[in-house]
C-alpha cells in the first residue's frame, strides 16, 4: 500500500477516534517532556530548574498540539468544521437577525421553489416511460401563428401508415365513460387509444396485455371489444382479483372484456388526466352514442396525434419527411377540392414537435401565467437577497474591530471570507430547507386554484420534489449565498488594517465611506415598486373584471349535469322526463324557478351558428338551448315578448329569442319582435319572440356577444343532455338528495347527477387572475416587508456605529431635531434615488402584463403614484424610528463609550 494511502487512512481514522487522539498525543508529550526533566535532574538541576528548563525547550504545549494534528488530520475539514461551529455560535447570539434571515429566505427560496415545481410538473416533466425523447407530438400548420392540435380521424389513419417515416403514430381522446356498477351508471375517467398507443409508450400491463392494431377495429377483435384498466381502478372495481382478465365491464351499455392492466405508474399521454379505461378508437360510436365523431369524418376535429420516431431518425428529418406528403393526405381525405385549395395556398403541413412532455391542451392556457409569476418569484427571491445582503453588510462594518484583530494576529483575508461565506451559507441552507419544506404544499394549492377554470376532468399535476426541483432548490442556496455573503464578506475585509482598527466602534466618516450598501438599498426600493406596481395592476384589473357584470345573476344559482345518453329514452317522451324533473325539483324548499340549458355560461363550451334576415347578410350568433324560465332562474331581463314554453315544439314552429347585441346587429333601429331568422346552411326558419338582455357567453373578459337561444323542445339530438338550472335560497345538500332520488326513480340508468353552483363557476373562470392577483398582492406585501426591514436594520447598524458622533454632535450644541433630520436624510435620499430608478423600470416592465389585464392602463398613473406613495410610507417609518432613536443619545454616555 503506498504512504499517500497510508497517511490518508490514518488520517480518516482520526476523524472517529479524535479524543483518543488527544490523549495518546497529550501522554506521549508528557512523556518526553518527564524524560528530558530526568535527564537534566541527572545533570545536577533542580526539580524546579528542570520543569522551567523543560517548558523553555518543548515551548507552548497548544503549539505542539496543532502541530502534531495537522500530521493526522484534515486540515481543510477542521477549519469547516470550526467555521460551522463559530457561525452557529454568531447566529445564536442574534436571534432576532437569525430569524428574520431565515423567514426572508424561506419566503424568496419557497416561493420559487413552489412555482417552479408547477412549471415544472406542467411544463418540463417528461413522462415515465422508456425512450421518451422518441416521442413527437404532431400538428398542422395553417398559416397561423399557432398550430392546430385536434385531428379528424381520417388525417390520423392516413399518418398512421406512414411507417417510413414514424415507428408507430398514434392518436388518443380522453373522455368520461359511464359504466355500469352495482345499482347504476357511474361516469369514469377514460381514453379512446388508438392500436398502437401501448405500442408506442412501452409500458407493459401487470396483468394481462394491452391493447393492439387487431383491437381497434369496428366490432373489435374475434373475441369481441377489449378494454385496459388501470391499477387503481382494478383495486377499486376488483379488489385486485388475479381473475380480473376476462372480466366483462358494461360501458355505454355495451360489454366490454378487460384483457390488461396497467401498472400505477402509467398515466398515459396526458400528463393531465389519469384514465382509469382505455377502450379502442374504433369503439367511438359506441361511447359517444347518438353521436358519432367517426362517422363524421373531416367535419370533427377531436384526436390529439403522437408518434414515435424511428431509431437514429432526428425531429428535424421526421419534418422533412412530413412536409411533402401534407397535402397529398388533404386531398385524398378531405372530398372538398375549394377547402383544400385554400389549404395548400396557406401552405398547409404537418408539423413534428418534441413529445417527451406528452402533450396536454391545458399547457397552452397557462405557459404565460406561469412564466409571469415565476418572474414575480424572481423579483421577491432577488429583493430578499439584497436585503440580507445589505443587513450582513452592516453587520460587517459593525464587527470591523473583530476581523481587524484577527487579521492582525496573522488570519488571512481568505480565510475570513470564508468564515463570513461559511454563516451566509448556513442561512442560505437553512432558508431553502424550509422553503423546500412548505414548496410541495403551496405548489399543490396553487396547481388546484389554477385547474378550478380548466378541464372539469382534468386532475392536480404532480408537484412533488423530484431531481430538477432539487436542483433548483441546490443552485438557488448557492445563489443565494453568493449574494448574500460574498459582496458583505469582500467589503468587510478590504481596506487599510490600521483604519480598521483605529475606526473600531466609531463612524467611518470619510476616510471610508460604504458607497455600495446606499446602492444595494437603493436597487431594493426600486424592486420593491416594480412588484407593488405590478400587483396593483393586477389586483385593479381582476376587481374590474369581476364588477365588470356577467349580465346574470349567479347568486344561488345551482345547476345540476344530466348525462341521458345511454337511457333508453328520447324525443317526445324524454322532453317529459326533463318536465317531471324539473317540477319535482320545484317543490323543494327555497326552490323559487326551475329551468334547463344545453350550455353553462362561461364554462368555455361554444356553439354558434350564420343567423340572416330575409334577403340579408349573415352574422354569425352564439346559441344555447332553454327551457321554460330560464331568463327568470338568470335573472337576464326579457325587453320584449316571453319565455320559452313546453308547448313550444317543432310542430308548433320554430321559435327563438335573441339578445339585445343581436338585435342591434340584425334589425337597426327596427323592433325584431315577430320578424324571422334563417339560420345555417339550411336556412331554417325561426321567429323572434323575444329579446332580452346581454350576458357573457364563454367567458368575462370579453363583452357579451351576439346570441339567440332556442327552446328545448326544439333541440335536433336524439338524446340531449341538458342541464338543470335551479335558483334557490336554501342550502344545496338537500337539493343533492333530491336530485338522486328523482334521477333513481326517472332514469335510473343514468349516472348520479353533480351539481356546480353559478357563483363558483364565475369565480373558476377567472382562476388564472385571481391567482395571479392573489400571488401578486402576496409578493408585493412581502416586498414592502422585506424593504422596511431592510431600510430600518441598515440605519440601525449604521447609526449605532455613530454613536460617539452623534453624542460629540450633541455636546457641541446640535438639537435633537437636528439629529433626527440627519439621521432620517440618508435613508431618505436613498429611498428617493430607489423610487426614481423603480418608477423607470415599473413603467417598462408593467408592459408585459398587457395582455393580463382588465381595462386597466398598464401606466394607469394613479396605480402608479399610489405604489411609490406606500413604498415611500414604507420608507420613512422604517427611517424614522433609528432616526428617533438616535435622538434619545446622551453626550456624556456616548463619549464615555468612546
Amino acid at each position: 500500500m503506498s504512504v499517500n494511502m497510508n497517511e490518508f487512512l490514518g488520517r480518516t481514522k482520526s476523524l472517529l477516534r479524535k479524543r483518543r487522539m488527544n490523549r495518546e498525543m497529550a501522554e506521549e508529550l508528557e512523556f518526553h517532556q518527564s524524560l528530558l526533566r530526568q535527564r537534566l535532574m541527572r545533570e545536577g538541576l533542580s526539580q524546579s530548574q528542570a520543569n522551567a528548563a523543560a517548558r523553555r525547550t518543548f515551548g507552548s504545549t497548544a503549539r505542539w498540539h496543532e502541530r502534531l494534528r495537522e500530521l493526522w488530520q484534515f486540515r481543510t475539514l477542521e477549519n469547516l468544521f470550526r467555521d460551522i461551529t463559530f457561525s452557529i455560535r454568531l447566529l445564536k447570539k442574534s436571534p432576532g437577525f437569525t430569524v428574520i434571515a431565515l423567514l426572508t429566505l424561506a419566503l424568496g427560496v419557497g416561493a420559487n421553489t413552489a412555482v417552479f415545481s408547477l412549471v415544472n410538473s406542467l411544463l418540463l416533466r417528461p413522462l415515465s416511460i422508456p425512450h421518451g425523447d422518441e416521442l413527437a407530438v404532431i400538428g398542422m400548420d395553417r398559416g397561423n401563428p399557432d398550430l392546430i392540435y385536434s385531428f379528424p380521424i381520417p388525417f390520423f389513419r392516413a399518418l398512421e401508415s406512414k411507417h417510413d417515416i414514424f415507428r408507430e403514430a398514434f392518436a388518443f381522446f380522453s373522455e368520461g365513460m359511464q359504466v355500469r356498477g352495482q345499482s347504476a351508471n357511474e361516469d369514469i375517467p377514460g381514453a379512446l387509444v388508438s392500436g398502437n398507443y401501448f405500442d408506442a409508450l412501452q409500458t407493459p400491463p401487470i396483468l394481462g396485455r394491452y391493447l393492439t392494431p387487431a383491437d381497434d377495429r369496428p366490432g373489435g377483435s374475434p373475441a369481441g371489444l377489449a378494454a385496459v384498466i388501470s391499477e387503481g381502478f382494478w383495486q377499486s372495481w376488483f379488489n385486485r382479483s388475479p381473475n380480473v382478465i376476462g372480466s366483462r365491464l358494461t360501458i355505454a351499455n355495451t360489454a366490454f372484456t378487460v384483457v390488461g392492466v396497467m401498472p400505477k405508474r402509467f398515466i398515459g399521454a396526458d400528463p393531465l388526466h389519469r384514465p382509469s379505461i382505455f377502450v379502442p378508437l374504433s369503439s367511438e360510436p359506441i361511447i359517444d352514442a347518438p353521436q358519432d365523431m367517426t362517422q363524421s369524418g373531416i367535419h370533427s376535429w377531436w384526436l390529439t396525434v403522437m408518434a414515435r420516431r424511428q431509431p437514429g431518425v432526428s425531429l428535424e428529418q421526421v419534418n422533412a419527411a412530413l412536409t411533402p406528403i401534407s397535402m397529398p393526405i388533404i386531398r385524398e381525405t378531405m372530398n372538398d377540392p375549394p377547402q383544400a385549395a385554400l389549404l395548400e395556398q396557406a401552405h398547409f403541413h404537418f408539423v413534428a414537435e418534441p413529445g417527451a412532455r406528452g402533450f396536454a391542451y391545458i399547457r397552452a392556457f397557462f405557459r404565460k401565467p406561469l412564466v409571469a409569476l415565476f418572474c414575480m418569484c424572481g423579483g421577491i427571491f432577488l429583493l430578499a437577497c439584497l436585503n440580507l445582503a445589505s443587513l450582513l453588510m452592516a453587520r460587517g462594518a459593525a464587527r470591523e474591530r473583530e476581523l481587524a484583530t484577527r487579521l492582525a494576529m496573522g488570519a488571512t483575508r481568505r480565510r475570513l471570507i470564508q468564515q463570513l461565506l461559511i454563516e451566509s451559507l448556513l442561512l442560505a441552507v437553512a432558508g431553502t430547507a424550509i422553503g423546500l419544506a412548505i414548496a410541495p404544499l403551496v405548489s399543490q394549492s396553487l396547481a388546484t386554484m389554477l385547474l378550478s377554470g380548466g378541464s372539469a376532468d382534468a386532475v392536480s399535476p404532480d408537484t412533488s420534489l423530484d431531481l430538477r426541483v432539487l436542483t433548483f432548490a441546490a443552485i438557488s442556496a448557492l445563489l443565494s449565498t453568493a449574494i448574500i455573503g460574498l459582496i458583505p464578506a469582500i467589503h468587510a475585509t478590504s481596506g487599510s488594517l490600521n483604519e480598521h482598527i483605529k475606526d473600531g466602534q466609531q463612524a467611518a466618516g470619510p476616510r471610508r465611506r460604504n458607497r455600495l450598501q446606499p446602492i444595494m438599498l437603493a436597487s431594493e426600493v426600486a424592486l420593491a415598486l416594480i412588484l407593488v406596481v405590478g400587483a396593483g395592476l393586477l389586483a385593479t384589473s381582476l376587481f374590474r373584471l369581476f364588477t365588470s357584470g356577467a349580465g346574470f345573476n349567479p347568486k344561488g344559482v345551482v345547476n345540476i349535469a344530466l348525462s341521458m345518453e345511454k337511457q333508453p329514452l328520447d324525443g317526445d317522451a324524454l322532453m317529459r322526463l326533463y318536465q317531471q324533473f324539473g317540477e319535482g325539483l320545484s317543490h323543494q324548499p327555497g326552490v323559487t324557478s326551475v329551468s334547463f340549458a344545453r350550455i353553462i355560461p362561461l364554462t368555455h363550451f361554444i356553439w354558434d351558428e350564420d343567423h340572416s334576415r330575409s334577403g340579408g347578410a349573415a352574422h354569425d350568433l352564439y346559441l344555447n338551448a332553454v327551457g321554460p324560465s330560464y331568463f327568470q332562474t338568470m335573472s337576464i331581463p326579457i325587453y320584449q315578448g316571453r319565455e320559452f314554453r313546453w308547448n313550444d315544439t317543432v310542430s308548433s314552429g320554430r321559435k327563438i329569442i335573441i339578445n339585445q347585441a343581436a338585435a342591434n346587429l340584425l334589425f337597426p333601429n327596427q323592433n325584431p319582435l315577430g320578424q324571422h331568422l334563417l339560420q345555417g346552411e339550411k336556412k331554417k326558419d325561426f321567429e323572434i319572440v323575444a329579446v332580452v338582455g346581454d350576458a357573457k357567453y364563454d367567458n368575462l373578459r370579453t363583452i357579451a356577444p351576439a346570441a339567440a337561444y332556442i327552446p328545448i323542445t326544439q333541440f335536433e339530438d336524439k338524446k340531449p343532455s341538458f342541464y338543470a338550472v335551479i335558483k334557490t335560497t336554501g342550502p344545496i345538500a338537500p337539493l343533492a338528495a333530491t336530485a338522486r332520488a328523482l334521477t333513481t326513480r326517472l332514469a335510473p340508468d343514468i349516472p348520479a347527477p353533480a351539481l356546480t353552483t353559478m357563483e363558483s363557476i364565475v369565480e373558476n373562470s377567472i382562476s388564472t387572475e385571481r391567482v395571479m392577483a392573489m400571488l401578486s398582492v402576496f409578493f408585493a406585501g412581502c416586498a414592502l416587508l422585506v424593504t422596511g426591514i431592510g431600510l430600518y436594520g441598515t440605519l440601525a447598524y449604521n447609526t449605532s456605529r455613530r454613536t460617539s458622533e452623534i453624542g460629540i454632535r450633541m455636546a457641541l450644541g446640535a438639537k435633537r431635531s437636528g439629529v433626527v433630520a440627519l439621521v432620517f436624510r440618508s435613508n431618505a435620499v436613498i429611498a428617493a434615488c430607489g423610487l426614481a430608478a423603480g418608477l423607470a423600470a415599473a413603467l417598462a416592465a408593467s408592459r408585459a402584463l398587457s395582455s393580463f389585464l382588465y381595462e386597466t392602463s398598464p401606466r394607469d398613473p394613479w396605480i402608479i403614484i399610489s405604489a411609490a406613495l406606500s413604498l415611500a410610507i414604507i420608507a420613512g417609518i422604517a427611517s424614522l424610528f433609528p432616526a428617533i432613536r438616535a435622538a434619545r443619545i446622551e453626550p456624556i454616555a456616548a463619549i464615555r463609550c468612546e
